[in-house]
């Protein structure tokens, strides 16, 4: 079983530092409209949850992003693939992976026999863009990860892609490395997931893409290990 979004980030040690300090009464009376709280988004329906992102005003993030960017695919999806948190263009078009690097994602998709939107569904842990591109900080991840996780219930992969070092690291509850968490099948609530790098890490970094292309073919090796009701 998943545990609660602040247990999560305690044994990351990222919680309680990040706690908001409590603002004097009238600073809070003229505070906007709370969105829905974990317990609320784990008993929404898909369009619902579509539309909570869209309104969500659950961390600072939605004073500065252009849109909530919920996620594209599928949504009976058996692969899900899995970033970070929205760019530029992905919050200017409301799609994630776009640009170059979502270009990139494509082809290694296209290379073990996938196409987005066919059988698979792309999101990621953030829905709203952080400014600059800088990493989430934990209060923003708290607000996020509940939107994410609703999605994976209601998806019901078969298997996870987390792409790149902060999907890995916040679906895993752990601090480990990237280069360490690769290679292997983990699991995330009982569904196996698979690390590999972000695709704008290899365009920064092309000579692991050989390592990203192993990656890959152990998430395939790994699906027609489910498909076919083998052990993996």
């Amino acid at each position: 079983m998943s545990l609660p979004v602040q247990e999560r980030l305690r044994e990351l040690g990222l919680w309680p530092r990040w706690r908001l300090r409590a603002r004097p009464a009238q600073a809070a009376s003229a505070a906007p409209a709370v969105s829905e709280g974990p317990a609320e988004i784990a008993r929404m329906d898909w369009e619902a949850l579509r539309r909570a992102v869209l309104t969500c005003t659950r961390c600072a993030l939605h004073r500065s992003r252009t849109q909530g960017v919920f996620g594209v695919g599928d949504p009976r999806a058996e692969w899900l693939i899995v970033g970070e948190a929205p760019g530029a263009e992905e919050d200017r078009q409301g799609e994630p992976f776009v640009g170059q690097a979502g270009r990139l994602l494509d082809a290694m998709l296209a290379a073990i026999g996938l196409k987005r939107g066919d059988n698979v569904y792309i999101a990621n842990v953030l829905k709203s863009r952080p400014p600059g591109n800088r990493d989430p900080s934990p209060e923003e991840v708290a607000a996020c990860l509940p939107y994410l996780e609703r999605q994976i219930d209601l998806i019901g992969p078969k298997l996870i892609l987390a792409v790149g070092r902060f999907a890995a690291q916040s679906l895993l509850t752990t601090d480990t490395a990237i280069g360490r968490l690769r290679g292997r099948v983990h699991r995330y609530r009982g569904i196996p997931l698979i690390v590999t790098y972000h695709p704008a890490y290899l365009l920064r970094n092309p000579a692991d893409k050989a390592r990203a292309w192993e990656d890959l073919v152990l998430a395939r090796r790994t699906m027609a290990a489910i498909l076919a009701g083998r052990p993996v």
